[in-house]
């Protein structure tokens, strides 16, 4: 059955997943419809996933998989050649703690569940009630690739992500800063008091550039992306959210297979960056008066069917 959902265009950030401020909403400039989803989609991992017309390569180049950056994660341990739990340099937003428990493989799916801390944790000052995690990339990706993850929300407050960074302290000179591609960060339940700008982040695929912690002064900062808004929640099925990094200027971004706009951030995206799969606490949508956890452990998981990076060669 198709579905239809509308997408909506902005010009400046909706949310983040690692800044600590939020800069506001600008609202839709238009709006268009377009169908969406069905479960065939992305059953051959020979080929990237595209509706027909919908594929941006119009080179005689054709995509081949990059493995490093691709798993069906059909085993029950996490490749570690490909990914790593944690980092050190960030454990998660007060309240939500990285907690390595949260993750595990089975049915060919990486799944990440939310859960209540037995006791309340302070880490630097900080105080953590709620469990999530964070998945990387060991290897980086690069300028010209392109990348995909089928991927179905929890039904939680926490978020389900898919998205891109950088580490700032491998760069030198004016290279020392911070570019960041998010794909899909999303939310399964929105909280009683949320900012306007953020009222329906629990229904569709929000994606956004950042480029912050310049070092020098010619860089710019700053941050673009786009909406597309479901009729339907985050979380009621899979979707296949993806993104082709195609120049340091130019990014296209795809749902289930067709193509939804192009957003031009707001300096170079030239610096490697790593793959990341996360599920945090955001500011602007805190803990629900229950706790915010209080579901199944089906709908406390996000789950990630399959993650595919292409490259054109």
């Amino acid at each position: 059955m198709i579905k239809r959902i509308s997408i909506l265009f902005f010009g400046a950030i909706l949310f983040s997943s690692c800044s600590k401020e939020n800069e506001g909403f600008i609202p839709p400039s238009k709006e268009i419809e377009q169908p969406i989803d069905n479960e065939e989609l992305g059953t051959d991992a020979s080929v990237p996933t595209f509706l027909e017309g919908e594929d941006p390569n119009t080179s005689a180049n054709t995509w081949t998989k990059v493995e490093l950056l691709s798993d069906e994660f059909d085993s029950t341990t996490l490749n570690t050649n490909k990914w790593a739990v944690l980092v050190n340099t960030w454990i998660g937003r007060p309240p939500g703690i990285f907690k390595e428990d949260a993750v595990s493989l089975s049915d060919d799916n990486l799944k990440v569940t939310n859960y209540k801390l037995p006791e309340k944790e302070i880490v630097n000052g900080n105080e953590y009630t709620h469990a999530g995690s964070l998945i990387r990339s060991v290897n980086t990706a690069k300028s010209g690739m392109y990348f995909e993850c089928r991927m179905k929300a929890s039904k939680t407050f926490m978020s389900s992500t898919f998205w891109l960074i950088n580490t700032r302290n491998e760069g030198s000179g004016c290279d020392q800063r911070t570019t960041e591609l998010d794909i899909q960060e999303t939310v399964g339940r929105i909280s009683e008091t949320v900012p306007n700008w953020a009222s329906d982040h629990d229904s569709g695929m929000f994606s956004n550039t950042h480029s912050r912690n310049k070092s020098c002064d010619e860089t710019k900062e700053g941050s673009a992306g786009a909406s597309v808004k479901f009729n339907n929640k985050s979380w009621e099925g899979y979707h296949i959210y993806a993104a082709w990094w195609k120049s340091p200027t130019e990014i296209l971004f795809f749902l289930d297979g067709e193509y939804q706009s192009t957003v031009n951030p707001k300096e170079r995206f030239d610096l490697p960056m790593y793959l990341r799969m996360v599920t945090e606490t955001y500011d602007w949508n805190p803990v629900p008066a229950d706790g915010g956890l209080t579901g199944t452990t089906e709908e406390r998981t996000t789950y990630y069917d399959w993650v595919r990076t292409w490259e054109l060669k």
